[in-house]
């Protein structure tokens, strides 16, 4: 009968000539375990302490967001009745989701039933798939009016995902600020994008016209309109891919008709 004591089974393996293969293999299999161990434990004890510096960090691009937003510094000084809160909603509904919180969020969206596959014709932003619920921020005035809208948006670029969020103003139909949180755009290029000379031109744009049809775009050579953003010189590609991104967010298969029913006053 086999013998199975651990420890003699561990001297017997330490016995075996360093060149044996299973020696080998049984040090490689419990070096690989033991680390395997300490990397998984690390990674639930720093679990924590990373969604608190996100957090923190979210707050920070917040504040950074509303204080380059023209004009708002001076209302929010005025005023002490200005609250930003936060809520999750439910793009297919175009309301708050129900029974969803900020925290419950994460683990809603591992459900498959809470995103949508989007088609070719409808994927712009080249995300292949939207979240249905999507965490957004209100600012609202002493009247618990929302005076602007913050909206996370993302799609992808020449190098890769960009993250970013966007403000709206109260009529629901103008770019009140722009903050990229991520990208991966070449130095010097596409990672001007960051650069504050070229998001604040987004401030004021109109995004959609009269009918309704989001306009807001990048022009090569100079934004000349009300619905234009200049592109930057030498990064067409993303240029067009942070337009492209805004579109799809700010259009029918993002917060299109949430922002309707902000403006109607259902938030």
């Amino acid at each position: 009968m086999a013998d199975l004591n651990p420890f003699r089974l561990w001297r017997g393996l330490l016995a075996l000539p360093n060149e044996s293969r299973p020696k080998t293999i049984a040090i490689a299999f419990l070096v690989s375990a033991i680390c395997a161990v300490l990397v998984t434990g690390a990674t639930v004890m720093l679990r924590p302490i990373q969604a608190q510096n996100r957090s923190v960090e979210q707050q920070a691009r917040l504040e950074a967001l509303l204080a380059e937003i023209p004009g708002l510094t001076q209302i929010l000084a005025q005023s002490d009745d200005m609250t930003l809160s936060t809520v999750v909603v439910d793009l297919l509904r175009a309301e708050a989701a129900q029974d969803i919180t900020p925290e419950t969020l994460p683990a809603a969206l591992a459900d498959t039933a809470s995103w949508t596959q989007l088609s070719p014709q409808q994927d712009i932003a080249n995300l292949g798939s939207r979240a249905n619920l999507k965490q957004i921020y209100l600012l609202r005035g002493p009247d618990e009016q929302v005076k602007v809208v913050i909206l996370p948006v993302s799609g992808t670029g020449y190098g890769g995902p960009i993250e970013a969020m966007v403000a709206v103003a109260d009529n629901m139909n103008t770019v009140a600020g722009l903050t990229v949180l991520s990208h991966g755009e070449t130095p010097g290029l596409g990672a001007r994008i960051t650069e504050p000379a070229w998001r604040q031109q987004f401030s004021g744009k109109r995004i959609a016209d009269d009918t309704g049809a989001v306009r807001l775009t990048v022009a090569r050579g100079g934004g000349s309109s009300e619905f234009e953003v200049d592109a930057i010189t030498g990064a067409t590609r993303t240029s067009t891919a942070m337009a492209k991104m805004l579109q799809f967010w700010l259009g029918p298969q993002g917060y299109g008709p949430l922002l309707q029913a902000i403006r109607r006053g259902e938030f």
